[in-house]
């Protein structure tokens, strides 16, 4: 379709996978999705997202740094909803930009997804597949990040 833009098309695409997010296709096994209310609209919007769990928390990273459109959403109310494979449940958004938290979020992805995390950083955000720690710590100063705080299931 011409004149559609990059949005519009994943716009699209999130709303196809959700859709066959709740019945187990896809990669579920990497990817939740994440429910915030838009900042402008108040309307709910849904985004999948891959993730890493860590000490009962939830960790995603948004390629696009804060620019990323769920992650405002995020920031303007951290009170978000979580689709988890066969979990759900109701977080609150911590807002993360620190470089260095960022970057030790990215190694622990490295280290659980060694391939696939790699690959992605290296052809999209043209990571030297021998990178140091300053060359990630560099990349990652683009980047943001939330910490979803999962809530008790009576609070909201």
């Amino acid at each position: 379709m011409p004149g559609k833009t990059l949005y519009h098309r994943m716009k699209s695409f999130n709303t196809r996978f959700a859709a066959n997010y709740g019945r187990g296709v896809g990669p579920t096994r990497v990817t939740l999705l994440l429910t915030t209310r838009g900042r402008k609209s108040g309307q709910a919007r849904v985004t999948p997202l891959q993730y890493e769990e860590a000490d009962g928390l939830v960790y995603l990273a948004s390629a696009r740094g804060a620019a990323a459109d769920w992650y405002k959403n995020a920031c303007a109310d951290p009170l978000v909803h979580v689709q988890l494979q066969d979990r759900a449940f109701d977080a609150r958004a911590e807002a993360v930009t620190d470089a260095a938290r960022i970057a030790d979020f990215i190694e622990l992805r490295i280290r659980r997804h060694p391939l696939m995390v790699r690959l992605i950083l290296h052809l999209v955000d043209r990571l030297p597949l021998r990178y140091t720690r300053a060359d990630l710590e560099r990349l990652c100063a683009e980047k943001a990040m939330l910490i979803l705080h999962p809530l008790p299931p009576d609070v909201r």
